[in-house]
């Protein structure tokens, strides 16, 4: 089941993708106001039975869309987590060395922008580049999560654009300042509950800009698994449902490239993930 966050007839709810439609399981169950309620309750395992007898309330074309999760507690970044990744940051002379644990960042809400939904290049940088990624959402929360149960905690998966503010995010080895410019990541178009994809299945990732592919590996690729980044975190803090785990992104940056390129107002920047979907957004100048 598709589950995502829209505005309809200027109402913000939340609901189920049915065909070329969607049901607004919001007005159908008021009790849940947010998809993160809805989530928490656990009820999401029953998303099927909950939209069947359900009349759509408007087609796709006329929703708006909405980051999945509007307001997440926490979003959780991985860093350089693709081997391939990992190796054209090498081969453009960064000297870095392979983490014994996930180096992570955390995102704010308020970074976050909706599938169709423009990114927004900030006043302050031309260097707006883009980062394909997969996102897993969590269902049940949890603390000190072993990575062999790392799975039951999944609610589902996404498709993200970490979009990077390059010189605000070298200012420092922390680089969580290039990472949080407002309207910058893209989050969408839904999520995907986890009982359609398979624990562990290999996803091919591709992003492209005005259609060209500047990005296309899969998850294989990864150097920490999505168990170890959930067990990662949560040993740090409690992971609550609705939280976001950004799990890396592929080789193919524009920033790594001879010469750089990176992403312009007009621009209109995809990514798309197997068996997820594809998350789309146009690129407009901060005014």
């Amino acid at each position: 089941m598709k589950l995502l966050s829209f505005i309809h007839q200027g109402r913000e709810t939340w609901g189920a993708v049915v065909g070329d439609g969607v049901v607004d399981l919001g007005k159908a169950r008021p009790h849940q106001a947010t998809l993160a309620d809805y989530i928490a309750s656990g009820d999401y395992k029953q998303a099927a039975q909950h939209v069947a007898g359900l009349d759509t309330a408007a087609k796709l074309s006329d929703i708006t869309y909405l980051p999945v999760i509007t307001k997440p507690e926490k979003i959780i970044c991985a860093v350089r987590n693709y081997m391939d990744h990992h190796q054209e940051v090498l081969a453009a002379g960064m000297q870095r060395d392979l983490s014994e644990e996930p180096p992570i960042f955390l995102r704010v809400w308020r970074s976050q922008t909706a599938h169709n939904a423009p990114i927004v290049r900030p006043r302050v940088s031309d260097s707006l580049d883009w980062e394909g990624e997969l996102a897993v959402i969590i269902g049940a929360g949890g603390r000190d999560i072993p990575e062999s149960k790392a799975f039951d905690h999944v609610a589902g998966y996404a498709c993200y654009n970490d979009g990077s503010v390059r010189e605000w995010q070298f200012h420092a080895k922390q680089i969580a300042s290039g990472k949080n410019f407002e309207s910058t990541g893209g989050f969408g178009p839904w999520m995907v509950t986890a009982d359609e994809i398979e624990p562990g299945r290999q996803l091919k990732l591709e992003t492209r800009l005005n259609g060209e592919v500047m990005q296309s590996s899969h998850t294989g690729h990864m150097i920490f698994s999505i168990q170890k980044l959930i067990n990662y975190a949560s040993t740090i803090f409690t992971l609550t449902p609705g939280d976001v785990i950004v799990t890396g992104t592929p080789a193919g940056v524009g920033w790594s490239r001879k010469p750089p390129r990176f992403m312009k107002p007009g621009d209109v920047c995809e990514v798309e993930i197997e068996a997820v979907g594809i998350l789309a957004n146009p690129i407009v100048q901060q005014s």
